[in-house]
């Protein structure tokens, strides 16, 4: 390996946690607040074939560009939270 990723590699915070049920809910909870704000938040949301959900009139009945938008945002912020959580030692 090269000494400048060895150097690296040391002042890196150790910021790894392992899979578990806790981390799923954190991901699932932050991705359905996405689809939830998603609906109210977007400006055409309905454009598209619509997503069959089993609740529409919750999710403003998105089409499946909104659902995709939202869940991958919702990845993000959960990923996010996971990560910053496990770094102050919450996880």
């Amino acid at each position: 390996m090269s000494s400048i990723l060895l150097a690296v590699q040391a002042t890196v915070p150790k910021t790894v946690t392992t899979w578990n049920w806790t981390v799923t809910a954190i991901i699932v909870g932050s991705c359905l607040l996405m689809l939830v704000l998603a609906g109210w938040s977007i400006r055409y949301p309905q454009v598209g074939p619509k997503m069959p959900l089993p609740f529409p009139a919750l999710f403003n009945h998105p089409s499946v560009g909104t659902f995709l938008a939202a869940m991958s945002f919702g990845h993000i912020i959960g990923v996010g939270a996971v990560l910053g959580l496990a770094n102050i030692g919450v996880l």
